[in-house]
């Protein structure tokens, strides 16, 4: 990315700040770095024209304690945009945004039962469905990072005609029927279905799987690192996790806080099998390029929940994941060419 580029990307960014979350981010890195207010905000200022990094960008990787050349290998916001916009055609992203076009089109990954929900849809077709059914998710039909996901227990669905009308509240949307994960990931935390998130892209250079994390819950129903949960490296080869958890706050966990299960050397149940999977998911829609799959373990398998047309670059970017400051940007470069966008 030139540097006028840089520049203006900066600057559409700067019109767009949250004012009030960046005084909470900032004042969370001077509490991280002890460093002095003013230097921090010349220095975050540097890294937003020089790397395109925004504030959590800088927060996430600890940008405060690397040097520029371990700098430039990390994956900003502004690279990962340009990454997502070169990979992934616009026209295909509704592949992976509307959850119910997700589990029609992957339903080879996707055993659980779901309905979608709608204007057309009747108190009969909810009776049915949830016949049988232990427990559900309702989401919204494109939502993403678990906002208005809910969780809804037996109790919840005996008044249909009260349900439909609560769903129907919600817009369009897609109710699922809860999986039971492996016992093996419920183990570290029973509280969410903790998911394997694999990132897989058809390079100019090569294709295949570009990283593999764990993320876990913490306290909540859900495994989202923007919901508390956090996220620890899983080795392509063997499936073990190689690293800590960590979440956005910077926290690092050797064992869970809640369960005191080891995280760092957990082998993640038939991971072979969920790689295989997104191997062969990414070639069904190939003009999106680049996807972070999520995928869950169950004690028969790997199951899809949803792919990412837009993947996060902050859960493969956390500072405890990379103790020598050498970010992500060189597994992505394996792929594609990053010339002109770092």
């Amino acid at each position: 990315m030139c540097d006028m580029s840089r520049i203006a990307f900066f600057v559409r960014r700067l019109a767009k700040i949250d004012l009030k979350r960046f005084r909470v981010t900032l004042k969370t890195i001077r509490k991280q770095t002890g460093r002095w207010t003013p230097y921090l905000l010349m220095d975050l200022l540097c890294c937003g024209i020089r790397y395109n990094a925004g504030y959590m960008d800088y927060m996430i990787a600890r940008m405060d304690r690397l040097k520029p050349a371990q700098r430039k290998t990390v994956i900003t916001r502004g690279i990962s945009n340009a990454v997502v916009r070169r990979m992934n055609d616009k026209a295909f992203w509704h592949y992976f945004d509307d959850k119910a076009l997700f589990n029609a089109t992957f339903s080879r990954w996707v055993k659980r039962g779901w309905l979608r929900v709608d204007a057309g849809t009747r108190a009969e077709d909810l009776q049915g469905f949830i016949e049988g059914k232990n427990a559900l998710f309702a989401k919204p039909l494109d939502g993403s990072s678990g906002v208005g996901v809910e969780r809804l227990e037996v109790e919840d669905c005996q008044d249909v005609e009260a349900l439909l009308k609560r769903l129907h509240c919600k817009g369009d949307c897609i109710l699922e029927e809860a999986l039971v994960q492996h016992p093996d990931m419920a183990a570290i935390y029973p509280g969410s279905v903790n998911t394997v998130r694999i990132a897989t892209m058809l390079g100019d250079k090569a294709s295949g799987i570009v990283y593999a994390f764990m993320r876990i819950g913490n306290g909540r129903v859900m495994d989202n690192v923007d919901c508390g949960g956090m996220a620890a490296r899983v080795d392509l080869e063997t499936g073990i996790i190689n690293t800590v958890a960590a979440d956005k706050q910077g926290r690092e966990f050797a064992r869970h806080p809640l369960t005191e299960m080891p995280i760092t050397g957990f082998a993640v149940p038939f991971f072979e099998e969920a790689r295989q999977a997104c191997l062969e998911a990414m070639r069904i829609v190939p003009r999106m390029r680049f996807v972070a799959w999520d995928v869950a373990i169950t004690p028969e398998g790997p199951e899809f929940i949803e792919g990412n047309s837009f993947p996060s670059h902050a859960v493969p970017q956390f500072a405890a994941h990379y103790p020598d400051g050498i970010g992500i940007l060189p597994e992505f470069e394996r792929f594609i060419s990053l010339k002109g966008n770092a």
